[in-house]
């Protein structure tokens, strides 16, 4: 297995990042894109490998639709693909078959989709016969599992002929990037209402458009980290936005109470060290893409935290409370479940002279444990996993003047 060795840094000068564009943005309007039969001017998409994948299949259009490990993919082409009345094999890499995607199925299914399993029940691969007519509007899709089930489900919703009317059922996570996906449907011409928890998009056709996708804050996350456990430094983030239609951006709030201060301007983000005023407990339901950063961060920095909404975190790329709980007692810090979907975060008090990081093939561990070179020597196992969203993140360790050398 590839390795690649951190050197230990505590400080740094001004490090300037051109963080990379966003993912969740990018794969939404290239799905609208799609829709409006790539009328629009599109400018600035994610060089994530989940993006450049969505990109090959939309303009190949094969039969059998690979997405390998991305999900937003595999969710949104499968939506795709029935609502266009395509026949279409969707598959993916091991792992990605064993994600669940039955709550999509079902709910296309209802509205008068074909979709049947090649394996599993509720999982892919699945076989895709299209959609010849709409049998209803309404559908009813439960909220506390993936907010990209709802998200494949809106997009489609104007072009078919009833439209929709989408129960949410229970509690709904990740609403923020349910809330990005009406706002990128509005800006290409679409109308909808969210009155409680029914969200209503009648027939309707995408206006032709232009739109410039934001730099990534999932991406710009581990900088904030960084700088975090750092001793001294400042860092400058390029393309981030203080009115983002990111649910990440949440970090700018969570990193304020762990020494980091935010300062926007012209052209990104200038981010300088203050002092700590405590996380005391922290609900992701609508960030879970920040958990692994967060508790990473508070672990180094002597931060005992209790973290709640990481209910999604186990049907990700790999179980991440699992993978974290594993990582984190490398260095004799903890993620300990205190009660049903509770975590407290229990920080290292002692930290050894090195620490080989697992990465479970999930870009985000890979990422999230980079800080740690702030206190010790790491080690990263397969570092290549983090071309599924950041692929230039070692390359942005050097121009932090970070010492990297594969082995």
């Amino acid at each position: 297995m590839e390795l690649l060795h951190l050197s230990q840094k505590s400080a740094f000068d001004t490090v300037n990042i051109p963080l990379p564009s966003s993912k969740s943005e990018s794969n939404r309007v290239l799905i609208i894109d799609a829709l409006t039969d790539g009328k629009n001017q599109i400018s600035n998409l994610a060089e994530a490998r989940d993006t450049q994948t969505m990109i090959r299949l939309l303009q190949t259009n094969p039969p059998v639709f690979d997405v390998l490990d991305a999900g937003t993919t595999m969710r949104f082409l499968t939506a795709f693909a029935t609502v266009t009345n395509q026949n279409k094999v969707m598959t993916g890499t091991p792992r990605m078959c064993e994600r669940p995607i039955g709550i999509l199925v079902d709910a296309l299914r209802s509205i008068g989709g074909e979709i049947h399993y090649l394996n599993k029940e509720g999982y892919p691969p699945l076989a895709i016969h299209g959609l010849n007519q709409q049998s209803q509007k309404q559908v009813k899709i439960r909220g506390d599992v993936s907010s990209q089930y709802i998200s494949a489900m809106l997009m489609i919703a104007p072009a078919l002929p009833l439209g929709l009317e989408i129960e949410l059922q229970g509690k709904v996570g990740s609403q923020t990037y349910i809330e990005m996906t009406l706002q990128l449907m509005r800006n290409f011409g679409i109308h909808y209402t969210w009155e409680e928890n029914i969200i209503s998009v009648p027939p309707q056709t995408y206006q032709a458009s232009s739109f410039t996708v934001e730099s990534d804050w999932s991406g710009a996350s581990y900088w904030f980290s960084l700088l975090a456990c750092a001793d001294s430094g400042q860092i400058f983030l390029k393309g981030l936005k203080e009115d983002s239609l990111q649910g990440d951006a949440a970090i700018v709030e969570i990193m304020d109470r762990l020494g980091v201060k935010s300062n926007y301007k012209e052209d990104g983000i200038l981010l300088q060290k203050k002092a700590v005023s405590g996380l005391e407990k922290w609900d992701f339901t609508h960030c879970p893409d920040l958990a692994q950063t967060v508790a990473v961060t508070c672990a180094i920095i002597g931060q005992n935290s209790i973290f709640t909404g990481l209910e999604s975190l186990r049907i990700k790329e790999t179980d991440r409370i699992f993978a974290l709980q594993q990582e984190l007692s490398k260095f004799n810090a903890q993620l300990k479940e205190i009660e049903p979907d509770v975590f407290q975060v229990i920080p290292s008090v002692t930290m050894p002279n090195e620490v080989k990081i697992h990465t479970y093939d999930d870009h985000r561990m890979a990422m999230a444990f980079m800080p740690l070179l702030t206190k010790t020597k790491v080690i990263i196992e397969d570092p290549d996993v983090v071309n599924k969203s950041y692929p230039s993140f070692w390359k942005h360790c050097q121009l932090a003047d970070i010492s990297t050398q594969e082995s």
